[in-house]
């Protein structure tokens, strides 16, 4: 008696999944691939929580970034490519039993290039500030002028209610070209903070 044949489907079935298994193998190893290649451990962050001041009327934030252009960098920069620091700023009212409220929101980006002819690294403000370009051959210079954030207005303190509270959060990232994405922060190519929060202020009581 002839033995019954075995359907096509089923002969296949096996290579399938031996196929399946391996393009699983396959991605998770280009992955892990990916993530040894990273850097170990972003060196980007706030030296400590976001100062408010009132000042002439007006609520101003100070923060200060380290490790603003990374040396991963430096290659990049040196060779053309524009770094780019931005900074985002919100003004929160703290809320003890419902959701907390954003009430403003600000974003400050400089751009640090190179001058290979003139060997000058410049600072400029593209985006929530006014300020003059900042020249200087010393690479520390540009980077301290690029990272620190000082009286940054974030609004009158007359429209605020003397009797809630509030804070301040600011978030970084920096990256070659004005690309940040998590491809680009798995490559190198860019890095951000994670959001650091001021203690909770009053109308009266400010850092």
């Amino acid at each position: 008696m002839r033995a019954p044949r075995v359907s096509a489907v089923s002969e296949a079935l096996p290579g399938g999944r031996r196929g399946l298994r391996r393009s699983r193998l396959a991605w998770m190893l280009a992955l892990a691939l990916l993530l040894a290649a990273a850097p170990a451990g972003a060196q980007l962050r706030f030296s400590d929580r976001p100062e408010v001041f009132l000042n002439d009327h007006e609520l101003t934030v100070q923060a200060v970034l380290l490790g603003a252009i990374p040396p991963a960098f430096y290659e990049s920069l040196h060779s053309g490519v524009t770094t780019h620091i931005r900074f985002y700023v919100e003004l929160w009212q703290y809320s003890r039993l419902w959701i907390n409220q954003r009430l403003q929101a600000r974003m400050v980006e400089r751009q640090l290039s190179y001058n290979v002819v003139t060997k000058e690294y410049k600072v400029a403000s593209t985006a929530g500030e006014q300020r003059e370009p900042y020249v200087t051959k010393d690479l520390r210079e540009a980077q301290r002028v690029a990272s620190e954030i000082r009286g940054l207005k974030l609004g009158r303190f007359a429209a605020l209610d003397p009797q809630e509270l509030y804070y301040v959060r600011v978030r970084a990232d920096v990256s070659l070209g004005g690309v940040n994405t998590f491809l680009t922060r798995m490559t190198g190519e860019a890095e951000e903070t994670d959001w650091v929060r001021s203690t909770l202020l009053t109308v009266t009581r400010t850092q």
